[in-house]
């Protein structure tokens, strides 16, 4: 297999791009795109598709690839994988649950291929205001395929603005839904791991009253002035979801416990003024028990770079392509040091890299076991047999 990432702020950028990229005889079959809700998605698709390039992809709160980090631009990976060996599924949810759609995708994998491998992105939040829950997401998923599936990916973002998140192939789009790169695991092997790095504080405390996705008590008391009261910040952030989100929640998320399973980072989003109620951006089951977090140190970098070669040793394996699903968070809060990670990552597997800003990981957590991640730098090698 062979790949190699472009990148472009037009549309005739991408074109140009493309052009160069092929001039040496490379023929890709498909796209991987992360591209910012200010660009014209549906050009730059057609453009693709004009070529014989199949396409998925999915807006982003900012993309990058090797030795280039954009806000506002398009990320491109292209391979020249056998169209035997992937296929693309499209769910748009609509009127059904998460996890009939989540299901169905899983269903249709498994009749493709025997091991399927899933590169998965999903909408965050609707232009109506519609969430996905990633921990539905995953489970759905792994019930149909089974605990051994190899599954990385991240959900869309929309440059910070939370006006709607997408993913799309080159017919077909939504701001409610699923796209998946299902690949065949027996031809492809993935190597991934996901870690964010945020640090537990404080004493547990227990999430007295949820529904959804909304936490209206922390310990009995109002949930938004028991975090802001914890934190010394003033509740007039509260206002503004962006600034909320940008100044606050990303910064310090709830380290959720999970038994016999690593904490689910959760972020919150904003707040719920006729509700009451703290949004965060997944499902919060009443009772759970949970810590703030504060961001990692400065080590952060040389630790995410360590796993990588870590793991790169014990499977002695090289890379044909590297993707990456790095929290927003990440980049608000590292500011420079998350292009650092990123790049440190691809010289790790020496490798064509492309990735976006999400709202949301899926990917391997140390333990082994594939979650739902939040303010993580999540990533996966790609090497054809």
């Amino acid at each position: 297999m062979r790949a190699k990432s472009i990148t472009g702020n037009t549309a005739g950028e991408i074109n140009h791009a493309l052009e160069k990229s092929m001039s040496d005889g490379f023929v890709p079959t498909i796209a991987v795109i992360f591209i910012s809700i200010k660009q014209d998605r549906r050009a730059i698709c057609e453009i693709l598709h004009k070529k014989g390039i199949d396409v998925i992809g999915a807006t982003s709160s900012g993309e990058f690839i090797n030795g280039h980090q954009s806000e506002g631009e398009a990320a491109i990976m292209l391979f020249d994988i056998n169209k035997n060996d992937y296929c693309i599924l499209f769910e748009d949810i609509g009127e059904r649950t998460l996890d009939d759609a989540a299901t169905n995708m899983a269903k249709t994998a498994l009749q493709k291929f025997t091991k399927p491998a899933f590169i998965l992105c999903s909408t965050s939040m609707s232009a109506g205001g519609k969430m996905i829950d990633g921990e539905t997401l995953i489970r759905s998923i792994e019930r149909a395929v089974g605990p051994h599936v190899n599954l990385f990916g991240g959900m869309a973002g929309d440059d910070i603005t939370f006006t709607g998140t997408y993913v799309f192939t080159h017919d077909r789009s939504s701001d409610y839904g699923l796209a998946s790169l299902v690949l065949n695991e027996e031809k492809i092997n993935l190597y991934g791991i996901a870690f964010s790095g945020w640090k537990p504080m404080g004493i547990s405390r227990t999430i007295t009253k949820s529904e959804d996705n909304l936490i209206y008590t922390i310990d009995d008391q109002p949930a938004l002035d028991t975090y802001l009261r914890f934190l010394g910040k003033e509740k007039s952030l509260a206002d503004d979801p962006v600034k909320f989100f940008d100044s606050i929640g990303i910064h310090y998320p709830f380290q959720i416990a999970r038994e016999n399973r690593e904490p689910m980072m959760c972020t919150p989003i904003g707040y719920n003024r006729e509700k009451g109620a703290l949004i965060c951006e997944s499902n919060v089951a009443q009772g759970s028990k949970f810590r703030f977090s504060t961001p990692p140190d400065f080590d952060i970098i040389e630790t995410i770079v360590n796993k990588a070669t870590e793991l790169k040793d014990r499977v002695d394996a090289e890379a044909d392509a590297l993707l990456i699903f790095s929290c927003a968070g990440r980049l608000g809060t590292l500011g420079p040091m998350a292009h650092d990670e990123n790049e440190g990552l691809a010289a790790v597997w020496n490798a064509p890299m492309a990735g976006f800003y999400t709202y949301g990981e899926f990917g391997r957590a140390l333990n082994g076991k594939h979650e739902f991640h939040s303010t993580t730098c999540c990533w996966v090698a790609l090497k054809e047999k």
